[in-house]
């Protein structure tokens, strides 16, 4: 039935080839269930695999009672998702395609691109100096990759490096902490297992040794990894954050600890603009209107929102903590970023300004 219309057996063909019908059933109401489309994709899949000599477009037109140009396209649909299907001619002359493998053969292939993106994930943590979580990662990309067949291995590897060759990773300059691999380990255990851990810490900035028993929660992951821990121990007790290059001697304990029934590292990351937290505040920038175009790009804040002026500038607001990580970022902009709001972060903004130049004229 077509609108509303039956459709008699001499007329289904035609709509058939139209591409009005599916070409697997029907119309349904009034229009064609779509995912029929990708049902017809995948019996040819199964066609493909459990014809010995492969199907021909010629059969492939016939056993789905469609047009040739609609069989040319579900053969692409099927050679673009199944890496390992093949092409022959035979011996009469007709061009086939197969599927090898039989009914072993997965039906959600892995794809080209797919090992691409893994590979550059690899890339894109050794560039930022996480050394350990990138080794994971490749070898888990190993793994995956031993799993496919010989021949599929051999067909994607020359696309693959090809996608890896056309896809550079700009490298970021200067310093990148150096953190031992051991010491995710310790802490990843620590955190699934609840148990306390001990190590000395040395701060950054005051170069003051403290030793420090805490319970760890999670990892955050910003311009430098930190250990996000509750210190039981410490006057007032709370949460605190420990640069991972600034640990050392770090043991794990057999003390165990409760969690705190319903917190999110998600929330209390999301609190921040950076990794420290401190209470919320209405923060509003100006981005110049030389900034603008580059600044809409840029996620400041998960709560952010971006108002475009007459003048080409670009008014930015976000609630968030973490104002002296705020005054670092916004000197990445080179001036073209003007707080307007809130005053106590101008003034921190000024006086990081003041110790800068201060330091600097000192050492000239």
């Amino acid at each position: 039935m077509k609108g509303g219309k039956v459709i008699s057996p001499s007329h289904e063909k035609r709509y058939r080839r139209s591409g009005e019908i599916s070409g697997v059933s029907l119309v349904q109401g009034q229009g064609v269930v779509r995912h029929e489309k990708a049902a017809a994709i995948l019996r040819l899949a199964r066609e493909m695999q459990g014809r010995s000599a492969g199907i021909s477009l010629a059969e492939i037109a016939e056993t789905f009672d469609v047009s040739r140009r609609t069989a040319e396209r579900m053969r692409d649909a099927v050679v673009s998702i199944y890496p390992d299907a093949e092409e022959t001619w035979g011996s009469d002359g007709v061009k086939r395609w197969s599927i090898r493998g039989g009914a072993s053969a997965s039906f959600d292939p892995i794809q080209t691109g797919e090992l691409a993106a893994l590979n550059a994930a690899i890339a894109m943590l050794r560039r930022d100096g996480m050394e350990e979580r990138a080794q994971k990662l490749q070898d888990l990309a190993a793994k995956v990759q031993s799993l496919l067949p010989q021949n599929i291995r051999r067909r994607i590897e020359p696309d693959l490096e090809l996608l890896m060759m056309s896809e550079g990773l700009a490298q970021r300059p200067g310093p990148r902490p150096e953190i031992k691999s051991s010491a995710f380990t310790t802490l990843r255990e620590a955190i699934l297992a609840c148990l306390r851990v001990n190590f000395t810490y040395e701060a950054r900035i005051s170069g003051a040794v403290t030793a420090r028993t805490v319970e760890p929660y999670g990892l955050l992951y910003g311009s430098r990894p930190y250990l996000l821990a509750w210190e039981p121990n410490a006057e007032p007790q709370g949460f605190r954050l420990f640069s991972l290059s600034e640990i050392f001697g770090l043991e794990l304990t057999q003390t165990s600890f409760l969690r705190q029934e319903g917190f999110s590292l998600k929330e209390y990351a999301g609190r921040s603009f950076g990794a420290f937290q401190e209470a919320a505040v209405d923060v509003v920038w100006r981005a110049s209107p030389k900034a603008a175009a580059d600044a809409r790009t840029w996620i400041f804040h998960p709560t952010q929102t971006m108002q475009e002026q007459p003048d080409g500038s670009l008014i930015i607001r976000f609630r968030a903590g973490g104002m002296l990580e705020m005054c670092w970022h916004i000197f990445t902009w080179g001036g073209e970023i003007e707080v307007l709001e809130p005053v106590a972060l101008k003034e921190q903004l000024e006086k990081q300004l003041g110790r800068f130049a201060v330091g600097y004229k000192e050492r000239l």
